[in-house]
């Protein structure tokens, strides 16, 4: 009788374990709801720090609905690349860059890549040593979003062996979709997307 009760309790016990260990996870719904917290502050300090647009016109920006499935795990191709690519810039000047690698990703059904670069110039300072750029085309832009085109910022320290996390919500507008005299490299080809990134910074709603 005793050796019974004693299996019953333990299978108890273990049972109620087991139960507490699945009620403490978080749910995809609470996983969901952190990320779309985390990408409104991202949109907040965005806005708030942006460097350009000031005190009352900082009401003209627009962000497409926050979306997890804008969140991509991408596979990372490393570029082992010497010769780079030279970018032309909305004012008529040359910048010059290195090809990091290609992120491949599946986004509206669609097989997709972008390629991500490192400013020759940038990639020599202490403080931009790790960061990457991706600028970008999209059937959104000239409409929704603006026609220029809009980059991301990426670091080094966010590759995961041979993936990386890309979270389209950040990706935003050059300075030019503001004001006029600023250098703002244009998307290459190669970085032409035939798809719609309905996420990020949408077309600013002041003329200037």
């Amino acid at each position: 009788m005793i050796q019974l009760i004693s299996q019953i309790f333990y299978r108890l016990s273990s049972f109620y374990l087991l139960l507490l260990c699945f009620i403490s996870l978080p749910s995809a719904a609470q996983k969901n709801n952190a990320s779309i917290d985390s990408i409104k502050a991202w949109q907040a300090n965005y806005v708030a720090t942006h460097e350009v647009v000031k005190k009352k016109d900082k009401k003209y920006f627009h962000f497409f609905r926050a979306d997890t499935a804008y969140l991509l795990n991408c596979e990372l191709e490393k570029l082992r690349d010497s010769v780079g690519i030279i970018m032309k810039t909305s004012a008529n000047t040359l910048q010059y860059y290195l090809r990091y690698g290609i992120l491949h990703f599946n986004l509206s059904g669609k097989a997709s890549q972008l390629v991500v670069y490192q400013s020759k110039d940038l990639m020599k300072t202490e403080k931009y040593k790790d960061y990457l750029f991706v600028p970008f085309t999209d059937l959104t832009n000239g409409d929704s979003s603006y026609g220029g085109g809009r980059y991301l910022d990426l670091s080094i320290t966010d590759v995961q062996g041979h993936s990386m996390w890309v979270d389209l919500n950040k990706a935003y507008n050059p300075y030019c979709a503001y004001a006029t005299g600023f250098h703002c490299p244009i998307p290459p080809k190669e970085n032409h997307l035939s798809i719609e990134v309905r996420a990020g910074e949408m077309v600013f709603g002041k003329k200037h």
